[in-house]
């Protein structure tokens, strides 16, 4: 899921339901597993992979493999990648 629309943390600037909307940028070759909720601002970069069901609240390198709720970097993507198919070790 993407969603590039969010509110305000404050109750008292939602009051007229105001909302505000940023882009969220995905380069190239990217693969985004299942179930995965990407927000608002974040960018995601060159060949990274993030894992099904990760929360992506914040913008994410490129060639990394990141997971997990909020979604983080748990390793580069290698050269050895080429060679092997498991995503982590």
């Amino acid at each position: 899921m993407l969603t590039t629309t969010g509110h305000p943390v404050h109750p008292s600037r939602r009051a007229d339901f105001g909302r505000f909307s940023e882009p969220i940028v995905i380069e190239d070759k990217v693969w985004i597993g299942s179930n995965a909720v990407v927000l608002p601002g974040v960018r995601i970069g060159y060949g990274l992979v993030i894992g099904a069901g990760s929360v992506v609240s914040h913008s994410i390198p490129p060639m990394t493999v990141a997971v997990g709720t909020p979604c983080q970097v748990v390793r580069p993507i290698m050269d050895e990648d080429l060679t092997t198919r498991t995503a982590v070790d």
